[in-house]
């Protein structure tokens, strides 16, 4: 998917993506015969909307119409949401496959959604999808059936709001990280005596100075850094640098302006090997001393300090003319040593880590009194399996122990007894008990029937 500038505003911020390596070899760029159309960039913009904006681009950009007014527009057309009324001039198959992809959105985001209130055990059985959703800035969620103008002006506007904080989310999470690290050096400095104490800080402190004492760094965007790149990439003789022709090498996909990755790509080690060595220098992973998470933070703080001073716009595209005139200023010929973290200020103050130190404390307590939980659950359920296990015991005791007695009897000859030691009787025992228990009532039914008279008595008197 080949972006115009436009798109580019809103995806220029992912740090992913390199620009395609220049080959030493390749003719000049007056003499290259017309480019196929570029290896599509899967830009991933590191929203958690980002296959949703990706994908109404792509589909966008099948219009014709569309497609035209997003060459001719400028930032500001596309920012405040002019271009989203040219929308209702698409093509029918467009809409309709916008339509498609809004509907799979808010199926997503719905499912987002249960599984949050899921986790959280809420219960969900009214639950208002449209209220939920609105949560959720980069859609209308009044309208979850169709994608209008109003969508697409809160895709847009939400994406360059989210992309523009990403550097300073960037930033906070570095200095997290550089907050994390010397509570754990203070920590671990804590549990040692004072012998050893002082002589591990007296070896600290030997190693930052070793880390300063690093070699000079050219200043980024200096005319210096450009022909190492000019040289060391290019294969070009750095007697004839030229910036015209400098911007239009590196300018990738040949839109007319350096985005933000194909800056950064002049201090990668692909494009950049001799910058990249330098900064080798200054953070070797073979030594102790240096950290290559601040590495990465050096290498993208050139990249910010070429935006300031390159884009005068800021709107985070580096036009050629603005280019240019970034060459004519006194800092691109007689650029100062460029400060590298160490020589900057810190990146946190002593109140900031006193706060995060704060919050990893209850962090902690939270996590204890949850593992003490935990524990307490582990331990009924050991219980509980114990009692279970002796149960089970026991029923397989009584089963061996009336087996046992069964086979006794057997041998013996003596009747079986039930499950409490009652005796059980054969069938032929108890019919001649039943027999034994009838007779004497049919012996008493014949005397009976032998102490009769023969005949019955005359003369009886008759009733009428």
């Amino acid at each position: 998917m080949n972006l115009d500038p436009g798109w580019l505003l809103l995806l220029s911020m992912s740090l992913e993506v390199w620009s395609v390596p220049l080959d030493r070899n390749a003719t000049p760029l007056e003499a290259q015969p017309p480019q196929e159309d570029k290896q599509e960039d899967n830009v991933d913009t590191g929203l958690y909307y980002d296959r949703y904006l990706r994908e109404v681009i792509e589909v966008l950009e099948t219009d014709p119409h569309f497609r035209e007014k997003l060459q001719t527009a400028n930032t500001e057309d596309i920012k405040n949401g002019r271009l989203s009324k040219e929308l209702d001039l698409v093509g029918h198959h467009v809409r309709t496959r916008l339509d498609e992809l809004k509907r799979q959105e808010v199926s997503r985001l719905r499912m987002l959604l249960k599984a949050k209130l899921d986790s959280t055990n809420t219960q969900s059985l009214q639950m208002d999808h449209a209220s939920l959703l609105k949560q959720f800035e980069h859609l209308d969620p009044h309208n979850q059936n169709t994608f209008e103008a109003k969508d697409l002006e809160l895709l847009i506007s939400t994406a360059t709001k989210d992309l523009e904080n990403y550097d300073a989310e960037r930033h906070d999470e570095f200095k997290r990280y550089e907050m994390l690290k010397e509570h754990e050096r203070r920590e671990y400095l804590k549990g040692l005596d004072q012998e050893k104490r002082e002589k591990e800080e007296k070896r600290m402190e030997e190693l930052k100075d070793k880390h300063r004492k690093h070699p000079k760094v050219n200043a980024p965007g200096s005319v210096a850094q450009l022909r190492e790149v000019w040289e060391e990439t290019d294969g070009l003789d750095p007697t004839e640098f030229n910036p015209k022709t400098f911007f239009k090498l590196h300018d990738a996909n040949g839109d007319g302006v350096l985005d933000e990755q194909e800056l950064e790509a002049l201090f990668a080690k692909e494009l950049s090997p001799a910058l990249y060595h330098q900064l080798e220098k200054v953070y070797d992973p073979k030594n102790e001393e240096d950290d290559m998470m601040e590495m990465e933070e050096e290498r993208l703080r050139m990249r910010e300090h070429v935006m300031k001073n390159v884009d005068i716009n800021q709107d985070r595209l580096v036009s050629l003319e603005e280019f240019l005139k970034s060459t004519d200023k006194k800092e691109f010929n007689n650029p100062k040593e460029w400060d590298t973290l160490d020589d900057t200020k810190p990146v946190f103050t002593e109140a900031e880590l006193q706060r995060f130190e704060a919050e990893l404390r209850t962090k902690e307590e939270e996590l204890g009194k949850r593992a003490e939980s935990l524990r307490q659950e582990q331990d009924l359920l050991k219980e509980r399996g114990k009692a279970l296990e002796a149960q089970r015991r026991e029923y397989q005791q009584a089963v061996l122990e009336m087996s046992q007695r069964k086979e006794k009897q057997a041998v013996e000859g003596q009747p079986p007894t039930g499950p409490n030691g009652e005796l059980q009787f054969h069938q032929e025992m108890q019919k001649l008990e039943d027999q034994g228990a009838k007779a004497p009532v049919e012996q008493e039914v014949q005397e009976a029937q032998n102490n009769l008279p023969a005949e019955p008595p005359q003369n009886l008197p008759i009733h009428t």
